[in-house]
């Protein structure tokens, strides 16, 4: 297998930025200035903070604590390496950005009028997880015909995922955990709707 460099460089980035904040103390201010605030597309204005269409990648570079950022990185560097093999750099980096905005866009859509600041790098990740699934998870054998069944393999892969996020929000209701569920469910089926697009993109010329 290929060096993963773009998911090396995405990883090495995310923690020498949560550092880098975490040793300044300025990593309370760098969510507000750098988070992606749903609210602001509603029409809130917040002075200082960067531009509204950026936050959805800044907002990745921000983690709310070391098990906050051990665990993306944990997961980002075990998908993200396989999946990087099997589509290549670009579209490795492609996906990961897709997913940080179609995650932004799925907070967004939940709760338009949010004005707490979504950060850490999950809604990507979840893309990256996503296209894992579809490339490496075996597909549900309901018939022989392949776009149907590869339909039916997203279709299972999303209600999985959507069980499971549904789970973690009822188990941490409560437990003063703010996870931001809705933009894991849109990362992770940007993910599994990119994996065949972008494999095929990848070996066009193969």
């Amino acid at each position: 297998m290929p060096p993963a460099r773009v998911t090396s460089f995405i990883a090495a980035a995310t923690i020498a930025t949560w550092m880098l904040l975490t040793l300044s103390g300025f990593d309370s201010n760098a969510d507000m200035i750098g988070g992606f605030v749903p609210a602001r597309l509603a029409g809130l204005v917040q002075p200082g903070a960067l531009p509204v269409w950026l936050t959805p990648l800044t907002a990745t570079l921000l983690h709310g604590g070391l098990i906050h950022i051990a665990f993306n990185m944990v997961m980002l560097i075990f998908c993200g390496r396989l999946v990087e093999g099997a589509l290549g750099p670009v579209a490795l980096g492609l996906l990961y950005v897709i997913g940080a905005y179609a995650a932004a866009a799925a907070q967004f859509a939940a709760n338009p009028f949010d004005t707490s600041p979504m950060i850490g790098a999950s809604g990507a990740i979840s893309a990256v997880f996503g296209a894992y699934a579809m490339l490496f998870g075996r597909p549900r054998g309901f018939t022989a015909h392949p776009r149907i069944a590869m339909l039916f393999n997203i279709l299972w892969l999303a209600a999985a995922w959507i069980a499971l996020q549904m789970l973690m929000f009822y188990a941490t209701t409560g437990a003063g955990l703010a996870i931001a569920i809705a933009a894991h469910i849109g990362g992770f089926i940007a993910g599994l709707l990119l994996a065949r697009p972008l494999l095929l993109f990848c070996y066009r010329k193969a």
